[in-house]
Parts: structure tokens; C-alpha cells; sequence
């Protein structure tokens, strides 16, 4: 991606995508290590990968909505509560500080060592390393910023993470799962229901630098760039769909990444409750960015979170997330597969150790393998926060992103006065998300303005 990989970088993420999609690749990857750095050449490979025809597919993997709904298995379209507007607000909050107290805990983490392991250790050993080392093993607060684990095993943590390190954290430090969940809240308060992937992409241009993006956000906010203007007002063009599907495909061999996944937050919040409401902002939110997976990720994290603010048994929530996405594609068959080993096992080394060993062939933040641990950190946990959080990142790859995921749904399923204070207090009820107008801003406040829009959404 431009701004942070060379192009020869991306063709090469480009092979294993259209693996994925079922097309023969062989000898590509030689090509382009024999191109180097030879622009013309790389990109004349490209078209080639580009043209190739995928083999007879057998999982069912469309982008458009309703035929994803066609394909979907039955489900709890709207859950119903008896909630009354403290309840309500609590479950907010939770779900605010959850988020908040999981992306804290594994943003020190989120480092090659952790993500995909070193030294031919997988990046949970890592993990289990420096807590081990640090003697704060079993985990039951953030990461410490110290560990013997450096020294014996050449370990380290991310630099752009040690405001949150267990000895110096006081707030919610900025990180784009952060500013996602905050840029949902922002698309709801302006624009209610009424919008879709067109104004996704006017909003990142107005909020989001460019440094501020990464893997697939990276490309399809340059790509956007490149079929729009700073003078359009009158909303999205005629033929959007064609631009919208190059946006999120050219030169993006991340379209099945994270990225999405980690943006549902702040949309299913106004569709608590809701989790067919939840799944389509999704939607509409990951097709600007993503296909196939990559969208259905979005759409089962976001429908598992409207889900938890009614629903408190984690199987069942997990089951109700898959109920919005396609019963035979291989984000769903993978969620099985990890809720099988979580409902197999007591002991939290061994959970992860298991998802990591089937799951291992994927990139470390492919929405996938991230996806396939979350749920199996929710069932493993049986409602425990502590343990969902901690299984979540302890599982490695991407441990901010899974540990805010965990830290949402079960911060909206048990409420802000149910999480344990040790894990809340240091956040002071500041978060920073270098956006303007929540940077700072106290959490409380996000969670009042998210039960605002769910209420407003609601009628």
C-alpha cells in the first residue's frame, strides 16, 4: 500500500489473495521477485493476476447484501429487552470502557514478535513469555512495560504503545480501533440511517489523515481520491457501484483484512439490540474497503454486539453473529471450527495454542483467524471478563483489535458497573483519538451521545 509498502510488497500479498479466491498462482511469486523494483513490469504482472479466473467455488461468498441475506441461516432479526434507560446507558458505558480496556491491554503487543511469532515461537508463546517474565503470569491487568522476556528471548514491545503499559497508563491512548468506533458514532449522529459506502469516503477524507489509515483503508482511501472531489455535493454519482468496486480492489490485496472488523463498534451501537440492523451498517460501512470475508467479518462482529446488550450467553451471541453472514462461506466454517476447540478444553494455554495451530496459515491480520479467536475467547470465558479479554490477546495477531472486540461485546453484556475497577480505573474516563472533538473526550460522553443515537435510531 502506498505510504507504507513498495509496490512489488503488495503484488506479493496480491498472490496469496487470489489463492484465497481460488485461482491458480503458480509462478507468479518468481516473477515478481525477478521484477524488483521495475514499476512496468510489476504492474504488467498485475493485470495478468488481475485477469486470472478463479476454479469452481465451494463456499458461497457473495459482496451485495441481499444476496448475502439469501444465504444467511435463521435468526433473532430484533432481540427483546426490558431495559429501562439506566440499564441502558450502563450497557453503553460497558461497552465503551470494555472496548477501551482491550485495546489498551493488547496495543503494547501489537508487534511482529507477538503477532507472528519470532524465533520459531508462535506469537502467543510471546505473549505468555513476557507476562511470564514480567511475573504478572496469569494475566490480570495491562502489560507490563518490562519483562526478562527482552533480555532472554529478544522480545519487545511496540514503541507506539507504551503510554499504555501497565506502569504508565492513564487514558484511552489513540488507536485506530478507537478512532473507528468513534468516526461510527460521528456517521450516525449526521446522517441517522441514511447513508452508505459513498459517504464512508467522504468522511475519512474529511477526519482521517492519510498516516492515520493502514492495509486496506490505506488503498481505498487513495483509491477514493481518485474518482471524487472536494467540490461534490450532490451526494454519490450515478455509477458508484462500478467506482466503489475498483476503490476496494485495485492494487488492495488486503480486501479480506482486519480492517473492516475492527470498524463494526460504533454502528452496532446504534442498533442495539438490532442485530439485522447492526449487520447492515456493516455493510455498508466494510464494502467501501473490503469483499467476501473481509465484509462479513464487519457484519458478524457488529451483529454479536447488538446481540450483547441483550443477550449475555456467549454461545448464543456468538451463534446470532453468524446468523448474519453466509452459513457456507469460510469465515462462518472457521468460527465453528474455533468454537468446537474452545467448548473442548479448561485451560486457557491450551485454547490458544489450538486456534493458533489452525489457524496459522492465515495473515496475522487477516479478518479470519482474528475473527475464529474472538469467538472462541467469548465461549472459552462462559461470561468471565477477565478471561475473554485476556484469552483474546494472549492469543496473539492482532491483539488490539481482538482484545477491543472481546472488551465490547462483553462490556455490553454485563454493563459498566459489572467490569472490575482495576481494569477501569486507570482510564481516568479519557480517551484520545486524535479526531477533533474526542481528543480528548471523556468515555462517559461517547456513551451517552452512542445511547442518544441508538434512541434516536430507535424512534
Amino acid at each position: 500500500m502506498a505510504g507504507w509498502v513498495k509496490l512489488q510488497e503488495l503484488l506479493k500479498a496480491e498472490v496469496q489473495q487470489r489463492r484465497d479466491e481460488g485461482c491458480m498462482v503458480d509462478g507468479f511469486p518468481a516473477r515478481i521477485q525477478e521484477a524488483g523494483d521495475n514499476q512496468v513490469k510489476l504492474m504488467a504482472i498485475y493485470t495478468e493476476m488481475c485477469a486470472l479466473e478463479p476454479q469452481a467455488p465451494n463456499v458461497d461468498e457473495p459482496n451485495e447484501l441481499e444476496a448475502i441475506k439469501q444465504l444467511r441461516p435463521v435468526g433473532p432479526r430484533i432481540l427483546k429487552d426490558n431495559l429501562n434507560a439506566d440499564q441502558w446507558l450502563d450497557k453503553f458505558h460497558g461497552a465503551w470502557l470494555g472496548r477501551s480496556i482491550g485495546c489498551a491491554l493488547g496495543k503494547p503487543l501489537e508487534y511482529p514478535c507477538f503477532m507472528g511469532g519470532s524465533d520459531g515461537r508462535p506469537g502467543w508463546e510471546n505473549v505468555y513469555l513476557w507476562f511470564k517474565g514480567a511475573n504478572a503470569w496469569p494475566i490480570t491487568d495491562y502489560t507490563p512495560g518490562a519483562s526478562t522476556a527482552e533480555q532472554d528471548y529478544g522480545i519487545k514491545l511496540a514503541p507506539y504503545g507504551m503510554e499504555s503499559v501497565l506502569e504508565r497508563i492513564s487514558y484511552m491512548q489513540t488507536d485506530d480501533d478507537i478512532r473507528y468506533t468513534v468516526l461510527g458514532l460521528m456517521m450516525l449522529e449526521r446522517k441517522g440511517k441514511q447513508w452508505g459506502s459513498w459517504d464512508i469516503g467522504k468522511l475519512w477524507h474529511e477526519v482521517l489523515t492519510y498516516k492515520q489509515v493502514c492495509t486496506a483503508e490505506t488503498q481505498s482511501y487513495l483509491n477514493f481520491a481518485q474518482v471524487t472531489d472536494h467540490y461534490e455535493v450532490n451526494g454519490q454519482p450515478a455509477d458508484w457501484a462500478q467506482k466503489q468496486d475498483w476503490i476496494r480492489t485495485y492494487l488492495n490485496p488486503y480486501r479480506e483484512y482486519i480492517g473492516a472488523q475492527i470498524r463494526a463498534d460504533g454502528f452496532a451501537y446504534g442498533a442495539a439490540g438490532q442485530p439485522e440492523l447492526a449487520a447492515d451498517f456493516a455493510w455498508r460501512d466494510a464494502s467501501f474497503s473490503h469483499v467476501r470475508n473481509g465484509i462479513y467479518g464487519e457484519m458478524f462482529v457488529a451483529a454479536m454486539i447488538a446481540a450483547a446488550f441483550v443477550e449475555s450467553d456467549p454461545l448464543r451471541i456468538v451463534e446470532i453473529g453468524l446468523s448474519e453472514i453466509p452459513r457456507n462461506c469460510r469465515l462462518a466454517h472457521d468460527v465453528q471450527q474455533a468454537v468446537k476447540i474452545a467448548q473442548s478444553t479448561n485451560d486457557q494455554l491450551v485454547l490458544v495454542e489450538q486456534i493458533w495451530e489452525a489457524f496459522k496459515h492465515y495473515d496475522p491480520v487477516h479478518t479470519n483467524n482474528n475473527a475464529a479467536l474472538v469467538a472462541a475467547s467469548l465461549v472459552f470465558a462462559k461470561g468471565d471478563f477477565n478471561v475473554a479479554v485476556t484469552t483474546s490477546v494472549l492469543g496473539g495477531w492482532d491483539t488490539d483489535c481482538n482484545g477491543a472486540t472481546v472488551g465490547s461485546i462483553m462490556g455490553a453484556a454485563l454493563g459498566a458497573r459489572q467490569l472490575p475497577n482495576h481494569w477501569v480505573k486507570p482510564l481516568n474516563d479519557t480517551l484520545y483519538a486524535e479526531v477533533t472533538g474526542f481528543h480528548p473526550i471523556a468515555i462517559s460522553e461517547c456513551a451517552r451521545r452512542s445511547y442518544d443515537v441508538f434512541r434516536k435510531l430507535k424512534g
